[in-house]
């Protein structure tokens, strides 16, 4: 059973940045798209950023221009640079494929963004 291990999370500063990686436990090779989630407190999780097998990505406008995606298919690894942080980016930070079927999410990584 595919497994994923979100990491890199933690306490930052309004405008610092943060890299998570997404460790995947089998390859994803084959895979054709795959993504950043996040769950704030008491809201739904949302798609934040997506990467195809091809390398093209794509953004939610709420991050778009502050976060980049990328993927080593090497490695099976998914990585999530953040930058120009807010405190609206709290949140919960998973990755899992876009299309489904959709493997077991992960415990994902907290990110907090305070003063």
């Amino acid at each position: 059973q595919v497994q994923l291990v979100e990491s890199g999370g933690g306490l930052v500063q309004p405008g610092g940045s943060l890299a998570l990686s997404c460790t995947v436990s089998g390859s994803i090779r084959g895979i054709n798209t795959m993504g950043w989630y996040r769950q704030a407190p008491g809201k739904e999780r949302e798609l934040v950023a997506t990467v195809t097998s091809n390398g093209s990505t794509n953004y939610a406008d709420s991050v778009k221009g502050r976060f980049t995606i990328s993927g080593d298919i090497a490695k099976s690894t998914v990585y999530l640079q953040m930058t120009s942080l807010k405190p609206e980016d709290t949140a919960v930070y998973y990755c899992n494929k876009v299309l489904w079927p959709r493997f077991a999410w992960g415990q994902g990584t907290q990110v907090t963004v305070s003063a």
